[in-house]
């Protein structure tokens, strides 16, 4: 019994990546073939990759405002391609981010990496003339652990987090109760904590019934907040 449960704790920590990233690595191709207008767009990280982004520019009214997006652990910025065009209509400039390792990019995903990723997107639209008080920073459920550290180094114009966990430790317990997940996990993603100590305007988004982000995490994260700007619950 001790032998089953020694092998499957150490199955789970040689499997963690796997069970946390889930990327496509397929290109998504030109961005002008799925957008009109727009762009590709190289992003350099500070260890030295090169990611494909894509920017695309408002189509409407121009509010002189970006959003930078920061997906969740699945597909790549392919499936983002309708939420940018939907903001874009509403006035938005929007960059759409892969993370290494995903979209066919070199690299392998971690915490520290996405970060480094997030930050090369931030600098992109800074050289865009939308620098991060001009700029909101949009995360969807693991996305959202990238840009709640990345408005710590970086503090943007707003914080729009879509379905996000006190951390990815307390959303891996939640799924794997028989695991000692707070030991095991490398990768931390403490969103609440930093939320908790920053003065940046905050939304948050989550589902009433969702089965990956366990709505009760989401509402803490919201009441977590110094500058809770709204909290939208969807049934």
């Amino acid at each position: 019994m001790a032998l089953t449960a020694g092998l499957a704790v150490g199955a789970a920590w040689l499997a963690q990546d796997a069970l946390v990233y889930h990327p496509d690595r397929g290109s998504p191709g030109p961005t002008a073939d799925v957008i009109d207008g727009g762009e590709d767009v190289t992003l350099t990280t500070d260890d030295g990759l090169e990611l494909q982004a894509w920017f695309v520019r408002p189509t409407a009214a121009d509010r002189r405002a970006a959003v930078l997006v920061a997906p969740g652990n699945g597909g790549n910025r392919l499936g983002r391609a309708a939420l940018a065009e939907l903001l874009a209509e509403r006035g938005f400039a929007v960059l759409l981010l892969d993370y290494r390792g995903y979209g066919g990019k070199p690299g392998r995903p971690s915490e520290r990496g996405l970060l480094r990723d997030a930050l090369a997107a931030q600098r992109a639209l800074a050289d865009r003339d939308y620098p991060a008080d001009r700029t909101i920073y949009l995360g969807e459920s693991l996305g959202t652990g990238v840009v709640a550290a990345l408005q710590e180094q970086v503090p943007p114009a707003g914080l729009l987090l879509r379905s996000p966990f006190t951390s990815l430790v307390d959303a891996g317990a939640h799924h794997y109760p028989f695991l000692p997940v707070r030991a095991l996990l490398r990768d931390r993603f403490d969103v609440l904590e930093h939320v908790a100590v920053s003065d940046v305007p905050v939304t948050v988004v989550h589902g009433d019934r969702d089965e990956v982000v366990p709505p009760a995490q989401s509402r803490a994260v919201a009441d977590a907040a110094a500058r809770l700007a709204d909290q939208v619950g969807l049934g």
